[in-house]
């Protein structure tokens, strides 16, 4: 094997940064990860896992630590907004046996678990810094950085986000994140010993969710329309959750309803998506995860497909002689999935804010959990 690269500096020590790190040190490859956050902080509650997201995490070689601390289960439970059960989608097994169909864990639990992997891999990880300035050579990339070093290396691989500098200074003509019309709730509550696979609960236009994250905690999710640029914080947060679960009379989630506080870390954001055009890169300069699929959380798989980015991006470098064709190989490999799921959760999100038609919707996210399970 002749890596097609000696020396790559990833920029943004996210999940697909980290995994990016982990994968390409494993082909003895050199890494720099510079990550802004001088804390390597991962904020939000809890994160939905599915199949393909887990069959990552066997190939990072984190899947035990997951295990240990986060849920596994088997499925997604469909209710109308009073309980009637409607319909089970059986989350497809990958096809080995080792690995889970879905599951769930705490955010930062997961952060946590793929920081200490980069670290014990050797990765030079440097916080609180990023980049100022890259010029491109034919041999190599000189990254300037805010600290005031400079280094060269063979690649750059750009990982840092939905409002990724690397894409504004390296890619100006890529487009910005859309907001699509719908913001997120999320709570971290008790679990409560009905909810074991992830539970779903549909209206006209808000859809609540449970999903068991541990042996003891769970978390809830509602989906609603809102204005552009709405954010609720605070104690308004709390209120405002309260008020909306009202819609849903189902008993469960009138207890959950019921179970909500202050201590319930309760967030909401706007959801927003982006897909650039291929190719995602240029000469030396290769961006991955977010920074060029950012998707709505209604297929749960916006980790894994970054993920999966750094998993194929690292066996190309590894395996091809020349970078051209390495990172020609990685796009075509990436562009199809990746665009199903943005442009698949995309019209999920469509279809709960026009009110639209449930059985086009379950019919997407029953496809598209096949077309994940499949090979990368």
């Amino acid at each position: 094997m002749n890596p097609s690269v000696n020396k790559v500096l990833i920029i943004g020590g996210g999940f697909s940064g980290m995994s990016a790190a982990i994968e390409l040190r494993k082909y003895g490859i050199e890494v720099d990860l510079v990550e802004i956050d001088p804390n390597w902080r991962a904020e939000g509650a809890g994160i939905s896992i599915g199949g393909a997201t887990l069959r990552a995490f066997k190939t990072l070689g984190i899947l035990d630590e997951y295990l240990k601390i986060g849920s596994a289960h088997t499925g997604l439970d469909v209710h109308a907004p009073h309980g009637l059960h409607l319909m089970h989608i059986p989350t497809p097994l990958i096809g080995d046996p080792d690995i889970p169909s879905s599951g769930a864990i705490m955010r930062p639990a997961l952060a946590k678990i793929l920081a200490e992997k980069t670290k014990a891999s050797g990765t030079n990880v440097r916080l609180g810094i990023t980049f100022t300035e890259m010029n491109q050579g034919i041999d190599g990339v000189e990254v300037t950085f805010t600290d005031g070093t400079i280094s060269t290396y063979d690649l750059v691989i750009g990982a840092d986000g939905l409002y990724s500098q690397v894409r504004k200074t390296q890619f100006p003509e890529a487009a910005e994140p859309k907001y699509v019309g719908q913001g997120v709730w999320r709570a971290v509550l008790p679990r409560l010993p009905e909810v074991n696979n992830t539970m779903m609960w549909v209206g006209q236009n808000l859809k609540a969710g449970l999903n068991p994250m541990s042996k003891d905690q769970m978390y809830m999710f509602v989906t609603q329309d809102n204005a552009p640029g709405t954010w609720i914080k605070g104690e308004e947060a709390l209120v405002k959750l309260q008020d909306i679960m009202q819609a849903f009379p189902a008993p469960l989630l009138q207890q959950v309803r019921s179970m909500l506080d202050a201590d319930s870390f309760i967030n909401y954001r706007p959801l927003e998506n982006l897909l650039v055009p291929a190719p995602w890169y240029k000469n030396r300069v290769v961006m991955i995860g977010d920074t060029v699929h950012a998707t709505t959380p209604h297929l749960a798989s916006g980790a894994c497909i970054g993920i999966e980015d750094a998993v194929v991006l690292a066996e190309e470098l590894a395996n091809k002689s020349s970078l051209e064709q390495a990172l020609e190989t990685f796009q075509s490999r990436r562009w199809e999935r990746c665009r199903m799921v943005v442009e698949n959760s995309g019209r999920l999100a469509q279809i709960e804010i026009e009110g639209g038609d449930k059985q086009e919707h379950m019919a997407i996210m029953r496809d598209s959990m096949k077309a994940l399970a499949q090979p990368i």
